[in-house]
């Protein structure tokens, strides 16, 4: 017996997306503007289907990994192209290794950046200590300064 794996058919209204993945509906008419979603219409009303919620998930991963508009369209793109999927799975492939490459840079880079940063930091409270011992933050206001920054960003207001 054959059994049917397609999604059940299954719609949802902009108000509903941007309730479940926490984004406004200016940025889903934005990526329906850019091609990248591609709504049914009930009047004025925008009705996305299931597809059009899977492709919401993939542009959302790739915005969150740093991949642009135009990469994740080129993956989604393919889709349309090969319903097996393996030609954007290979596509896919390439462009997060590619991101992987990058982002370990970024961090070698931001890991750099703040040992030059401590190492200034050293040797400007080593002069003031000998200097201007006044103009020293005590270790409490530092550690108050960056407790919360911490709380700022386990909250969710990370800039």
């Amino acid at each position: 017996m054959a059994h049917d794996l397609r999604r059940p058919v299954r719609n949802y209204t902009i108000r509903q997306l941007c309730h479940e993945f926490k984004c406004t509906p200016r940025a889903l008419r934005f990526y329906e503007d850019k091609g990248l979603l591609n709504p049914a219409r009930d009047g004025m009303n925008r009705v996305y289907s299931y597809k059009d919620r899977g492709r919401l998930v993939l542009i959302l991963r790739g915005k969150r990994v740093g991949l642009s508009l135009a990469e994740i369209a080129e993956i989604l793109d393919l889709y349309d192209a090969d319903d097996t999927g393996v030609a954007q799975a290979a596509k896919s492939l390439r462009k997060f290794q590619e991101r992987i490459v990058a982002l370990e840079q970024q961090k070698k880079d931001i890991d750099d950046a703040i040992a030059q940063l401590e190492m200034g930091v050293a040797a400007m409270e080593n002069r003031l200590a000998e200097t201007r011992p006044d103009l020293l933050p005590s270790a409490e206001a530092y550690d108050q300064m960056l407790r919360r920054r911490l709380d700022g960003m386990e909250g969710g207001a990370e800039a």
